[in-house]
């Protein structure tokens, strides 16, 4: 099975990516990377997605319950 950007065997090699761009506003095309990018740790890395997941909806629904 390959491994992918976040996998281990990939640890040390990194792409270039536009976040470090001079433009102030956070353009169409870097926020379709920045989904592109989460879409592709969630698939390779299912498990820490999910505990992420569960862990902002508990503090969520703890600080925002109704009583």
């Amino acid at each position: 099975m390959a491994e992918g950007m976040y996998g281990s065997s990939m640890q040390g090699s990194r792409e270039s990516s536009n976040f470090g761009s001079s433009s102030p506003s956070f353009g169409s095309n870097q926020q379709q990377s920045l989904v592109d990018h989460l879409a592709q740790f969630c698939k390779e890395n299912p498990a820490t997605a999910a505990a992420w997941c569960f862990g902002v909806g508990f503090v969520l629904g703890w600080r925002l319950k109704p009583w």
